[in-house]
């Protein structure tokens, strides 16, 4: 099965590639490479264009590939820049899904799979967070990311999409190997700015909040493997009820809940590096607790974490960052 991955050079879309290949699908990709890399697909079809702003070339690729389904990673992620301008998110992660789904409409593909969030939830009223849950976002993001979900339900009842949307908790780490990983031109993540502070990459890092309504004052979040990640994807592909419309959407998380500052001790272990950590302000729009409820995947889908314990994460973090210390750019070993 020829499968479309929009965002494909990115982080999670290019583990997701390579588990596409894995598994026997055949797997093209569309990306802007605005923070993508070429590098991290090799051997990958890739058309290099913007949801937004190329219709016309994203509907000749789907004339000319002819793919039977499509993963839409393709998104701008950052929860302070969203809140700083919302127009960005809402007119990158809204109006470029509306021109793929309608080209998906003009050329009969009716079946994705959807990068969403756990920020769609906002400040959860309790924890772990079941799919059920309000949903109100505390950000620009999250509500880009709801609305989006919100369009896949409405076309699955007047086109016939066959959709799922996969709430993603803190995707994180690396291939084992250290072969690829996170390289994002202003990282926001917090292991990969941990692993940057104690490489002696970054002077500026901090740890924002410390009297959050936690036990030790710091955020509390699921990280979840990128690994574990792109095997929900596939998971989720194969469990698409082909030509039944019908719009699902599952938490993929750990279940686990670690706070800021377990991490952080995470990452100075496995380093063995005491970088500084000082706490900053709170940033805009961050809830306290993220945590999953992960029993309706494991119920409907059977599928569960293999790698989402958070040494096996830093670790595999640690090998990546080390072996590329500037990343995709980084000389080969």
């Amino acid at each position: 099965m020829k499968v479309l991955v929009t965002g494909g050079a990115g982080y999670i879309g290019s583990f997701t590639v390579a588990a596409l290949k894995k598994s026997g699908f055949d797997p093209i990709v569309f990306d802007s490479l605005e923070t993508g890399h070429q590098e991290a697909i090799p051997g990958t079809p890739l058309y290099i264009g913007n949801l937004l702003k190329d219709r016309r070339l994203l509907n000749q690729v789907i004339q000319k590939e002819r793919p039977q389904a499509i993963i839409h990673f393709a998104a701008y992620i950052e929860v302070g820049e969203s809140v700083q301008n919302p127009y960005k998110y809402f007119s990158n992660n809204n109006t470029a899904s509306l021109n793929l789904f309608k080209t998906m409409i003009d050329n009969n593909v009716r079946n994705i799979v959807f990068s969403s969030t756990a920020a769609v939830y906002g400040e959860p009223v309790k924890v772990a967070i079941s799919e059920n849950d309000p949903k109100i976002p505390t950000n620009p993001y999250g509500e880009s990311k709801l609305i989006t979900e919100k369009y896949l339900s409405w076309f699955s009842k007047s086109y016939g999409f066959s959709a799922i949307a996969l709430r993603y908790f803190n995707a994180s780490g690396a291939a084992l190997d250290g072969s690829i990983g996170q390289d994002y031109p202003k990282p926001t993540h917090l292991i990969t700015r941990a692993c940057e502070a104690a490489l002696g990459k970054r002077s500026d890092f901090t740890i924002f909040g410390n009297d959050y309504n936690t036990p030790d004052g710091t955020c509390i979040r699921d990280y979840i493997h990128v690994l574990d990640l792109a095997s929900a994807h596939i998971t989720a592909l194969n469990s698409l009820p082909i030509g039944s419309p019908s719009f699902r959407s599952y938490n993929v998380g750990s279940g686990i809940g670690y706070s800021v500052n377990q991490v952080v001790s995470m990452v100075k272990k496995v380093s063995g590096v005491n970088f500084a950590a000082p706490y900053a302000p709170k940033r805009p729009g961050d809830p306290a607790r993220l945590v999953a409820k992960v029993s309706k995947i494991l119920k409907e889908l059977k599928w569960k974490t293999k790698y989402s314990d958070i040494e096996t994460i830093v670790k595999s973090a640690w090998q990546w960052h080390t072996k590329h210390p500037n990343g995709y750019k980084s000389p080969k070993n």
